[in-house]
């Protein structure tokens, strides 16, 4: 199955992709089923399973199933028409989605967070229903599994993504080892590979085009994010702090006595800087996720800003090389903190980071491999234990401890020939296994780690 760079990178909105985007994209998936299946109905329903209600108050999760149900979508969503839909659905209790009737539905009553029930297959389930006349006459069961993708559980039993491609591609590589066999028999690079899958679908120009917006909007986010201070909302009082660390590196710049660990500094601040926006709901790109969307563009940055002779034309190299292993991993593995921790958000997002700024620093196939496989390795086991709930401690400092790792992974891989001991595919599925291993109380739930050993929040 081949999954574009364009679902790996999504323009959306924080605080989550999984407990935000996901919710608001099941949301509108559900009025389109409605509208498939000619359902004539009068009332509108929704309730959250598993981690969807356990963090759902602080991702925001009850506000994006009101929005989508209204009609809203992440990729082209307004913040302040999203602010007016809000008060106007609590006064009349109604949504209105375009092409609909109206429903009746009051957010206090109709968004129910379930804490008892959690549903089969996903630990973020949710179940959307329709009702006339006090019966219902319709119901789907979604599960937000990571990134922004959505399943039914007719499709996860099937192992199957609505998003993803069926059509056939040139290099259809399932496994890294699968990738790197067919980059060497074809004389490409990764990124070659991709460009080669994704252009059977669109043309280079509209390719070349869809990748640059998605830096373009990551960019945006992190000069956004200098520009901002303050306070964060959801109550734990978390201060913005990359505008101030970007003033004090920029007071720093030409100073002879800066050591030069600084770099690390430098790094830190354009994640941070993103993943403060995302917890402020902001636009964001996942990358793969929300929770992990600060990694990749603090890399790509640090490489343009920081490294001798960057060229930026290698902007899409880098992302395509990071989608392909993106890619590997979703399919193989995860990108849900719900179901695997941390491990699958940031994680992954270091490896696929480690793997772009490899291939453009002139990194082999082989290269490029083993940088993803150390970035992942040194993930392995991280928890997802987010404080109250809010995707703000540990997760916005740990995007900057994830992009500082993946610079490190390909500056090692970069120093060997590519043959190592632990390969991609073995940590990746490692990473399958640690998921299923590990206690739920680890897997965004907020009901272990930091988040209960904080006894003021």
């Amino acid at each position: 199955m081949f999954l574009s760079i364009f679902e790996v990178f999504k323009i959306g909105i924080g605080p989550s992709s999984s407990h935000t985007m996901g919710p608001m994209v099941a949301a509108e998936r559900f009025l389109r089923a409605l509208l498939k299946n000619n359902v004539s109905a009068s009332h509108l329903r929704c309730s959250l399973h598993g981690s969807l209600a356990f963090t759902g108050k602080g991702h925001h999760t009850d506000q994006a199933v009101v929005l989508g149900l209204d009609g809203f979508i992440p990729s082209e969503f307004n913040a302040k028409l999203g602010k007016q839909a809000e008060l106007r659905i609590k006064d009349q209790k109604t949504v209105r989605p375009a092409g609909h009737p109206v429903y009746q539905f009051d957010p206090a009553k109709d968004v129910v967070f379930d804490y008892d029930r959690i549903l089969e297959a996903h630990a973020n389930g949710m179940i959307l229903q329709a009702l006339k006349d006090g019966a219902v006459v319709y119901e789907q069961i979604y599960y937000s599994i990571g990134g922004g993708f959505v399943q039914t559980p007719e499709e996860m039993a099937a192992d199957t993504d609505p998003t993803a491609r069926k059509q056939k591609v040139l290099y259809p590589f399932r496994s890294a080892n699968e990738m790197l066999a067919m980059a060497n028999a074809s004389n490409k690079t990764i990124a070659e590979l991709k460009w080669a899958n994704e252009t059977i679908h669109m043309t280079g120009d509209e390719l070349t085009k869809g990748i640059t917006k998605i830096w373009n909007v990551m960019n945006e986010c992190i000069n956004a994010g200098f520009d901002e201070s303050g306070i964060l909302p959801g109550g734990l009082n978390t201060r913005r702090r990359a505008k101030g660390i970007h003033d004090e590196l920029q007071a720093e710049r030409g100073n002879n006595f800066a050591a030069p660990h600084i770099i690390n500094d430098w790094i830190a601040a354009y994640a941070i800087s993103v993943n403060e926006q995302n917890a402020a709901g902001s636009r964001v790109v996942t990358a793969p996720t929300n929770g992990a969307a600060g990694v990749i563009p603090a890399t790509l940055r640090y490489y343009l800003d920081h490294v001798p002779n960057a060229d930026p034309a290698k902007i899409i190299d880098f992302l395509l090389t990071a989608g392909a292993i993106g890619a590997l991993i979703k399919s193989n593995a995860s990108i849900s903190g719900a179901e695997v921790g941390c491990q699958g958000e940031v994680g992954s997002a270091s490896a696929m980071a480690a793997a772009g700024l490899c291939a453009v620093l002139g990194g082999t196939n082989e290269q490029i491999e083993n940088a993803a496989e150390i970035a992942l390795e040194h993930h392995l086991g991280m928890t997802c234990d987010p404080i109250k709930g809010l995707v703000q401690a540990p997760c916005i400092e740990r995007n900057g401890l994830g992009a500082i790792k993946a610079v490190s992974a390909a500056s090692l891989s970069l120093r060997g020939d590519g043959k190592h001991l632990v390969s991609l595919d073995s940590c990746i599925e490692t990473m399958r296994q640690t998921g299923l291993d590990m206690n739920s109380k680890y897997k965004e739930t907020s009901l272990g780690g930091l988040a209960v050993n904080l006894p003021a929040c």
